[in-house]
């Protein structure tokens, strides 16, 4: 799992089967203090709800995101979890 910043919305007029009526976002990877850390956006299913500018909890492992829709067959691999309201860190 990882902390991520919605950065946008996708729409699909033709997309797999299993897709239809399933919201994608495309999702930009954070570091602990709430930055980009520089990778490449991805593309993620969102079973959350979330909206662009939302920091979320990213689940990036094709069979735990597979899991969580129960369809072996769905071509899926990053699922929005959960929003994160913050993140709370231990200082040193």
């Amino acid at each position: 799992m990882f902390l991520a910043r919605v950065v946008g919305d996708v729409v699909s007029t033709h997309k797999n089967e299993t897709l239809v009526g399933k919201k994608l976002l495309l999702i930009q990877r954070l570091d602990l203090q709430g930055e980009s850390d520089g990778s490449v956006e991805l593309l993620a299913l969102d079973v959350v709800n979330a909206g662009e500018g939302d920091h979320v909890l990213v689940v990036q492992e094709g069979s735990s995101a597979r899991k969580i829709f129960g369809d072996e067959r769905m071509p899926v691999q990053v699922v929005i979890v959960g929003v994160v309201d913050r993140v709370d860190i231990e200082d040193e």
